[in-house]
């Protein structure tokens, strides 16, 4: 009897993942953030990298962010994820966030720093906001549940002398939520840790007045030496609409993690196709564009390298640890 096309298409199907299996190819799902963000796109675009070079597939998801990606990491559930490098540090030690409290996963592993992730406050210009001591009583967008800006957030908020608790209404949605809510004028303001030129500030800016509220002077100061992943960064003049002058704050540090559950020669054949064309890798998104190198790749990633990165690292002339 002959067998249907669907049949067909099927025993197919089965035979060509069973040759990908037979060559050894590795699958691979990398944790990124929200699609209005800066981590889906630069996700996306490195999972294209790796399926076009081959030797590994991959897939980039978006999800609530940072916190989120750690504990799926730890769970299986990902096997790569862009993530803080504070937030990797905390999920190593099983220390700062609730979620990581008495759960040390000393199996994370750096891939490579990728860019600078700058602390934006964003603050209708209605709102009269001028500093981050003017949020005491105001509506504010705070992050996403599991989310690295809501980290950062309460830190900032805690240099101030601050906390969640002094806001009027503390808002714990996603970056797209929180752009319909401080349109609606239903949030006065919005935290967003993100890579300058995100696409939902833009938007944000777009359809409203908004301006950057600053994180300068003592504060700044003090948060930095309390928690050193921080380091001063200014948001660039014209870096959004309406925002017309250099406006100073601080930032994080992007970084691509993995575990001790893939192998050496995975995480290579992922590295060699990403951080190995430097060009392809820049043209994802203006944040690489602007701020990636193969050196600052292995500074400050919060957690210590997989072997495969090492590999890489050293086969171009870096020695990390």
């Amino acid at each position: 009897m002959k067998k249907s096309i669907k049949q067909l298409t099927a025993v197919l199907g089965l035979g060509v993942a069973a040759a990908a299996l037979a060559q050894g190819t590795t699958f691979l799902t990398i944790g990124t953030g929200s699609t209005t963000g800066v981590y889906f796109p630069v996700g996306t675009g490195m999972a294209k990298l790796m399926n076009d070079a081959g030797g590994v597939r991959a897939n980039a998801r978006s999800t609530g962010g940072s916190v989120f990606n750690m504990s799926a990491l730890a769970t299986g559930e990902l096997d790569m994820a862009i993530v803080q490098n504070d937030i990797a540090f905390y999920a190593f030690r099983g220390t700062g966030v609730s979620s990581f409290e008495g759960k040390a996963n000393n199996k994370v592993r750096a891939m490579g720093v990728l860019y600078p992730e700058v602390l934006h406050i964003v603050a209708r210009k209605d709102a009269k906001i001028n500093s981050v001591a003017d949020l005491k009583g105001k509506r504010v967008v705070t992050g996403d549940l599991g989310s690295g800006t809501e980290q950062t957030a309460r830190q900032v908020l805690e240099a101030y002398g601050l906390g969640f608790d002094d806001l009027g209404q503390q808002l714990r949605v996603s970056p797209a939520q929180g752009i319909t809510l401080m349109q609606d004028k239903r949030a006065d303001a919005l935290f967003y840790t993100v890579g300058v030129g995100a696409s939902a500030i833009s938007q944000i800016a777009q359809t409203v007045d908004v301006k950057i509220v600053p994180v300068s002077g003592n504060q700044a100061t003090a948060l930095i030496k309390k928690y050193p992943f921080y380091v001063r960064y200014n948001v660039p003049a014209k870096s959004y609409k309406g925002v017309g002058a250099t406006v100073p704050s601080v930032a994080v540090q992007a970084v691509m993690v993995t575990t001790t559950a893939l192998s050496e020669d995975a995480v290579y054949k992922a590295m060699k196709a990403t951080f190995g064309d430097e060009k392809a890798l820049k043209a994802i998104h203006p944040s690489l564009n602007t701020n990636f190198s193969l050196t600052k790749a292995t500074k400050g990633a919060g957690v210590p390298f997989h072997p495969g990165a090492i590999k890489f690292f050293k086969e171009n002339g870096l020695n990390v640890k």
